[in-house]
């Protein structure tokens, strides 16, 4: 097994944000690249917000990507515990080995890190008053992603609150030092902390790991980051509204990475073997839940019929639009004709209702086109005997005894077409329609043709 150890370290607080599982993916895919190891650290200090339940969700948004780690909670490993609430000896342990090298002082009931240098006060226009500085050296970042960075700190910052609690900074270089981490990859918004995180590494006598900062993910439309809040941000959703996994997960890593050539839709075999870092973006992404519809839509179309069925069966009984009853054969059958059609498992009730369900909404303005041109109810009186008589009620069958008549009539046989769907389903598109026809069955088709006709 190689020696690299990466880690995924979030908040739990009740959310999975789309840019947190993309860091996560990331990390990920760069643990199975390499044969390293992705660990699970969970940052739960805030203990209102960090509650059991905001831990679930993060947990099954993870797993529902298939995200699985090697070490973390509810798998265990040789560096735990794994929450950062149960690590308070750890902290002690590293805090300790700082006061013994003098690099710290309490002020105002906080215990501050110390910076190596000279030491200088100036007025600070921003805090607009007299602060002291420290002429420290750059911190220079090979940073993995962005190229070299050199940052300086200049003012001394704490590592331990008055109430006890230590800060961000300090546990993470504590807890990587801890757990081995050699490469730490995350959002681009956490560069301008690293500079402290170095100084920190140095002061333990530790090289810092290889660091690797991605580009942020824009938001839909207008300037800024993308937050929880906006439009399709969160994990969760995707999976409530019948997304695939693996084209939520195939489209994150387009969200600031790319093989290098045309292809966005891969299997996750295919971008394990490519990923790396050099084929991370500077730039930051934009994301575009149409380009997301769409590359779900591609692997919808590319599933058995069975494994599609299964996943649409509770969907469209939640919906009401089947029952347990229901044939798995018409299912099948229905869904068969739609599934080149659809473009995610949520539009399927509304897509495929009428299939199911003799009362159906008739599109007004689908009727008043079809109206213009002739009269539908004239039509459909012609083929109604038509539709009787055929012999074989498949597409094929349909088709013949549809184009005889209509040669007989001085027609074209698609003349015919927008009325018979019209009539059978209240809709202007949908499947091809004899393929249609004869799924739903003589009977049903001839049932409605009739109610349509003696409809006022």
């Amino acid at each position: 097994m190689s020696h690299v150890r990466v880690r995924f370290a979030p908040s739990p607080t009740g959310f999975f944000h789309i840019g947190s599982a993309r860091t996560a993916l990331f990390n990920w895919l760069y643990a199975r690249h390499t044969g390293g190891t992705f660990v699970l650290r969970i940052e739960d200090t805030d203990k209102a917000r960090n509650t059991e339940e905001a831990l679930r969700v993060l947990i099954d948004g993870m797993r529902w990507l298939g995200l699985d780690w090697d070490e973390g909670p509810e798998v265990g490993g040789d560096y735990g515990p794994y929450f950062q609430s149960e690590r308070q000896p750890v902290y002690d342990e590293y805090l300790q080995k700082l006061k013994d090298a003098g690099r710290t002082y309490e002020k105002d009931g906080a215990i501050w890190f110390k910076l190596e240098g000279e030491r200088y006060t100036t007025y600070d226009d921003f805090k607009k008053a007299e602060v002291e500085k420290v002429k420290t050296e750059p911190v220079v970042i090979e940073d993995a992603v962005r190229g070299r960075v050199e940052r300086r700190e200049e003012m001394d910052f704490v590592i331990v609150r008055r109430d006890g609690s230590p800060v961000f900074h300090f546990v993470n270089v504590v807890d990587d030092i801890a757990m081995g981490i050699t490469h730490v990859i995350r959002g681009e918004d956490h560069l301008s902390n690293t500079s402290k995180h170095v100084e920190l590494f140095k002061a333990f006598g530790v090289e810092p790991p290889v660091f690797a900062h991605i580009p942020l993910i824009l938001k839909e439309s207008g300037p800024g980051k993308m937050s929880k809040r906006d439009k399709g941000a969160l994990i969760e959703d995707y999976e409530s509204r019948g997304f695939l996994a693996a084209a939520v997960r195939n489209y994150i890593c387009l969200l600031g990475w790319n093989p290098k050539d045309d292809r966005e839709k891969m299997d996750i075999g295919e971008i394990i073997e490519l990923f790396d870092f050099p084929g991370i973006n500077k730039g930051n992404s934009r994301f575009d839940e149409k380009k997301l519809s769409a590359l779900n839509a591609e692997y919808l179309r590319e599933m058995n019929i069975e494994s599609f069925t299964f996943l649409a069966r509770p969907i469209l009984a939640a919906a009401g639009v089947v029952s347990e009853e229901e044939s798995e054969d018409y299912l099948q059958a229905v869904l068969g004709l739609c599934q080149p059609k659809v473009k995610g498992l949520d539009d399927l009730p509304e897509f495929v209702g009428y299939f199911f369900k003799d009362e159906y909404p008739m599109d007004e303005k689908t009727g008043e086109r079809i109206a213009k041109k002739a009269d539908p109810k004239a039509l459909l009186a012609e083929v109604v005997p038509v539709l009787e008589g055929v012999e074989s009620f498949d597409a094929d069958g349909l088709h013949v005894a549809l184009e005889t008549h209509a040669e007989a009539q001085g027609q074209k046989v698609f003349a015919y077409f927008p009325a018979l769907r019209y009539a059978v389903s209240g809709q202007g598109g949908g499947p091809d329609l004899l393929p249609m026809l004869a799924v739903m069955g003589r009977d049903r088709v001839l049932g409605r043709i009739r109610r349509f006709i003696e409809a006022s």
